[in-house]
């Protein structure tokens, strides 16, 4: 799961970077058809939903070493 929430995490990231840029990544093109707002909701969402995943998983992944 860490691995997704990654990915998630950078496309998230790269969209809202890539977004001040006036450039968007071709996977994520879609958003923007239903709006402004949805838009920015979706990749606030990728980037909460990555990072925290990626955070659990870290986390246990210490638990299981110990």
């Amino acid at each position: 799961m860490g691995q997704i929430g990654g990915l998630m995490f950078f496309f998230g990231l790269a969209s809202i970077v890539l977004y001040f840029l006036n450039y968007e990544l071709t996977l994520l093109m879609w958003i923007d058809m239903w709006g402004e707002t949805v838009a920015w909701v979706i990749r606030i969402g990728l980037l909460v939903a990555g990072g925290a995943l990626w955070l659990f998983d870290r986390s246990n992944d210490s638990e299981r070493a110990e």
